[in-house]
């Protein structure tokens, strides 16, 4: 009996290795691409041992990548700055919005409720390119072309439906009861939303703030097509890898590592509030 239960538990560890290499090991070859040079990349058969460099991270700090063709400008850290600007101003403008819409279309149920949360939710699945071209059209007339604020408007299409149908979950999820006997003792509506919604439903909002991050941080059409070099996030400025002479391969991969930093780093700091959320959703009831 012994003997099996330490069998399985080894081939439980042993499994549990091959997922975590088989899902580490593309992040693992591309923080080791980024210490490579191109002609160290292409070699064949590729080698895990190599004399590492720094070259890849300097030309993305300095903004000069230098290539068979000569020396060319690059804007990698403007565009990892326009990355955090927008995707943390859409996530905040979307939680400001959509946390207080959440709590509504949970708690106050009115004719039509459903069918404008389904109407907003259908805006997060639509193609982009079905809105890009009138988009462009009224972002012309308006002045908001190549700009910030038209951006973080466009954004919203992102963030606001993802965030406003997860924190609503968690909302339908708390007993109506506890808000009620705080309505009892004598206070109001937005005081009962601040003080007992707001802290239960931490953990979803937190989820809900994290995810609509992620999807922001990752978009691509939209700053492509409405923002100039200037303003465009990191996703697109990784297209100046791209160049005559061939594609830096070395630049790619250091721009990947310093571009999931910060997404990777808010994720660890926002799993306790994902921890916490699954915790009292298992003991819930």
């Amino acid at each position: 009996m012994e003997s099996t239960s330490l069998l399985e538990r080894i081939l439980r560890g042993v499994a549990l290795v091959l997922v975590v290499v088989f899902f580490m090991f593309p992040i693992l070859w591309i923080v080791l691409m980024s210490f490579q040079t191109n002609e160290t990349i292409l070699s064949v058969p590729p080698s895990v041992i190599f004399s590492p460099t720094l070259e890849n991270y300097q030309a993305l700090i300095t903004g000069k990548l230098t290539t068979a063709a000569g020396t060319l400008d690059i804007a990698f850290m403007r565009n990892l700055g326009n990355s955090v600007f927008l995707s943390t101003a859409s996530v905040l403008i979307a939680l400001l919005l959509g946390v207080p819409a959440a709590y509504a279309f949970a708690r106050h149920k009115f004719r039509g409720s459903e069918d404008i949360a389904f109407t907003l939710l259908s805006f997060r699945f639509a193609p982009p390119l079905l809105v890009l071209l009138p988009l462009s059209l009224y972002f012309q007339k308006l002045g908001l072309s190549d700009t910030y604020f038209g951006l973080i408007w466009v954004y919203q299409l992102i963030c606001l439906p993802l965030i406003l149908w997860i924190v609503r979950g968690y909302f339908e999820d708390i007993s109506a009861d506890v808000e009620y006997a705080y309505r009892i003792a004598g206070h109001s509506w937005f005081a009962t939303f601040r003080k007992i919604a707001l802290p239960l439903a931490g953990p979803g909002i937190a989820a809900a703030g994290l995810l609509a991050f992620i999807f922001a941080w990752n978009n691509f059409v939209f700053a492509l097509v409405l923002a100039s070099a200037d303003k465009q996030p990191v996703t697109v400025g990784a297209l100046a890898f791209v160049t005559a002479s061939g594609i830096q391969y070395g630049q790619i991969a250091a721009a990947i590592v310093l571009s999931i930093a910060p997404v990777l780093a808010l994720a660890i700091y926002a799993q306790r509030y994902l921890v916490e959320g699954l915790s009292l959703g298992a003991v819930k009831g």
